[in-house]
């Protein structure tokens, strides 16, 4: 049971721990706080914050899962910028090398655009790489292209490490998890949209994920949904209802699993009322 970080005013590793997850999926945008040339150097006041969250998530007992997340140069033009991609995670990787295993890092948050495929397969395992270096060992988390869609586990060609998490990330139905999206075009069109958790609702998912099933079982990897939830713009029945039974289907299939996210607009906690939305917080932790 998992919750992805984000800030508040008070000590969000603490809240997260305290109500009784195990995990904090923290997502970094190292790429705007790093030179645009080599050697790509890292800005030093990032890694002292990451540095925090690494020391908070150990002290609370939390696994850390250090991500990269929204390298928008990366999804348009991957070729040039697979070096930078690359001297990022080398600094990563030895800045946290002597962090215990309860520090995973996770390679690219969601691969989309011009970053198809055939790409991400041959850039992949340069990744892996340059993380080993300073890392022989430590899991490292690997997804799919098409914002690490559930339905493009079969595309992923794996190196050979004993040590690769795959993750994928579930939204569907979409005009109701995305219902009055700002950043969604089209998506006002969509609210009053429900989730009741009729059987063709719940086939839809629990066939999607026998398929995901089938595929870890068949490659030997473990699973791991890295983001679901529905917006705030959802009635929270509905969010409730269905965040629970995405839980649980994971949970019946040996997926682990980290909501999107702690406290903005898919939110599980309140922050301008200091408070847990509570029927999200149940449907994840039953």
């Amino acid at each position: 049971m998992k919750a992805n970080g984000d800030c508040n005013s008070q000590n969000p590793i603490a809240l997260i721990a305290e109500a009784g997850f195990d995990n904090v999926r923290v997502p970094i945008r190292w790429s705007t706080h790093a030179q645009s040339t080599p050697p790509f150097q890292i800005e030093e006041k990032l890694f002292e914050r990451v540095d925090w969250v690494i020391e908070q998530a150990k002290a609370n007992g939390l696994v850390a899962v250090i991500n990269m997340h929204h390298y928008e140069e990366m999804m348009s033009d991957p070729t040039g910028h697979t070096e930078r991609f690359l001297a990022l995670w080398r600094q990563i990787a030895e800045r946290y090398k002597d962090e215990p295993e309860s520090v995973i890092f996770e390679l690219l948050n969601e691969p989309n655009g011009t970053l198809n495929a055939n790409l991400w397969n041959k850039i992949l395992p340069q990744a892996l790489a340059a993380v080993r270096e300073s890392n022989p060992t430590r899991a490292i988390i690997v997804g799919p292209v098409q914002w690490n869609s559930i339905g493009y586990l079969y595309t992923l060609q794996l190196p050979k490490d004993p040590n690769l998490i795959v993750t994928f990330h579930y939204y569907e139905p979409f005009q109701f998890t995305h219902q009055g999206a700002e950043w969604v075009n089209g998506a006002n069109a969509w609210m009053g949209t429900t989730w009741d958790g009729n059987a063709s609702q719940q086939a839809a998912i629990t066939t999607a994920f026998d398929t995901a099933a089938k595929w870890t079982a068949k490659n030997k990897r473990p699973l791991y949904m890295g983001e679901f939830g529905a917006y705030s713009k959802a009635d929270m029945a509905s969010r409730a209802l269905w965040t629970a039974f995405l839980a649980q289907a994971a949970k019946e299939r040996d997926i682990s699993f980290s909501y999107w996210e702690f406290g903005a607009g898919f939110g599980v906690y309140d922050r301008a009322a200091n408070r847990w939305n509570e029927e999200l917080l149940q449907a994840l932790l039953q």
